[in-house]
């Protein structure tokens, strides 16, 4: 079983590996661990499809707790990939805040509410 690797002698903790364990999944497209981002493939192939920038995919394990199978018996979980943010917020479709929120344009904002985001805190970005 792989386990995440990281560096925490910096903030935000710089992740090489990434082992992702689920405790309840409600639908939404796009999951998020500080300071990892998790999408579905669906969700990837999309982002492709239209063309981005900010942001390269790596894999991910993931896993689903016990209090997964007990809270969501007989759910079940898309393939997710690892999306690793690396634009300018503000200027990609994809970047970090300086409060290390997530920040994504307005055209990412669509496509991610077309495909499912209903538990995702959206508020606009002031730079």
């Amino acid at each position: 079983m792989a386990t995440t690797v990281l560096d925490a002698s910096v903030h935000p903790p710089i992740v090489t590996t990434l082992h992702y364990e689920v405790e309840g999944w409600f639908g939404d497209v796009l999951v998020t661990t500080f300071p990892c981002y998790l999408v579905t493939q669906e969700t990837q192939r999309s982002l492709q499809e239209m063309g981005f920038s900010g942001a390269t995919f790596a894999d991910v394990e993931v896993t689903t707790s016990e209090e997964f199978h007990e809270d969501q018996p007989g759910q079940e979980l898309p393939p997710f990939v690892w999306l690793k943010v690396n634009g300018k917020a503000g200027r990609d479709d994809f970047g970090i805040a300086a409060n290390y929120l997530l920040v994504i344009s307005k055209r990412v904002l669509d496509l991610l509410e077309s495909l499912g985001i209903p538990f995702a805190v959206v508020e606009p970005y002031e730079q």
